[in-house]
């Protein structure tokens, strides 16, 4: 019988799931990162959030491990060219949280161009400004979408009604197959968009992938959203965006540091200033997390254990 190892906690369903499956599970969601090494022997399958790199520090023990399942979309804190050689299968889950983040991204682009939190402030003082507060359409703009996997073809989708332009940029997607969005080169899409919303993971190559230069290169003063990784930016870079009247508004559901109490001096400055500048929405990277998608994850993680055993 395979043995399943859950670190982080989950939805109820992926026990039941994995149990139909003929799998021992150990449910274990209060295991620290210290504890984790000597718990992974005799362990075939790892089921981990964000609690850890799963990295050779953590794999000294799990001769046995045959698959690492990362109950979402993004596989950044996985070593995977360490799990690929050790011929570990990698499974991850973003057909689970992929409307949670269309919806999200939807929210902070209406909330932002319609001057919602501005105006919710304004009117909490007694301040009634019409004219101030006079919004956007989104019908006729365009949206450029830098990423076009599960979450960006997501948004796309969902932005249908609103009958936008959606530019989409992928550097590694040869053709788009559908009719939601058009591809384009990401210098067509920076000569272009009025909004630009990012659906691309942290990689070596996107990191600080958004910066000045990155910015500098739009004709038109843009609409930033991002529900993807804070790490593809910078705290300086995105103050300058504002300074530099490159941007006239942020959605932020991640930052580059997240761990706000860890911020250097440095980054402290840099986020106050960011929370001071006008049209800014911040979420605490909860784009694809709902209790739906909580659900949807877990059921999803288990459809494709259930493939890659039947696979082998």
């Amino acid at each position: 019988m395979k043995k399943c190892l859950i670190i982080d906690k989950m939805h109820e369903s992926i026990i039941t799931g994995l149990q139909k499956l003929k799998i021992a599970v150990e449910y274990k969601p209060d295991l620290t990162p210290d504890e984790l090494p000597e718990q992974l022997e005799g362990i075939n399958i790892l089921v981990v959030r964000s609690k850890v790199r799963i990295d050779q520090s953590l794999l000294m023990n799990a001769d046995d491990l045959e698959i690492v399942c990362r109950a979402g979309a993004g596989i950044d804190n996985l070593d995977t060219d360490l799990l690929e050689e050790k011929g570990i299968e990698i499974i991850n889950a973003p057909e689970g949280n992929r409307d949670a983040v269309a919806e999200h991204t939807l929210a902070l682009m209406l909330s932002l161009l319609n001057y919602i939190p501005k105006s919710d402030i304004e009117v909490r003082k007694s301040i009634w400004d019409r004219e101030g507060n006079r919004g956007f359409e989104l019908k006729n703009r365009t949206i450029g979408l830098i990423g076009y996997g599960y979450m960006g073809r997501a948004v796309a989708r969902k932005l249908q009604p609103f009958k936008p332009e959606i530019l989409a940029y992928d550097k590694y997607l040869p053709k788009i197959d559908d009719d939601f969005a058009k591809k384009v080169t990401l210098e067509e899409l920076q000569q272009n968009a009025d909004v630009v919303s990012l659906h691309i993971p942290l990689t070596d190559e996107t990191r600080n992938m958004v910066d000045d230069d990155f910015f500098n290169k739009f004709r038109n003063k843009i609409l930033f959203i991002n529900t993807a990784r804070g790490e593809i930016s910078n705290f300086k870079s995105l103050v300058n965006a504002f300074e530099n009247k490159k941007v006239w508004g942020m959605g932020l559901d991640v930052l580059p540091v997240e761990k706000l109490d860890k911020l250097t001096s440095e980054e402290k400055d840099l986020f106050d200033k960011l929370t001071k500048m006008p049209n800014t929405l911040f979420t605490p990277h909860v784009a694809g997390w709902t209790f739906e998608s909580y659900e949807k994850i877990s059921e999803v993680i288990v459809e494709k254990i259930a493939l890659v055993l039947n696979k082998n």
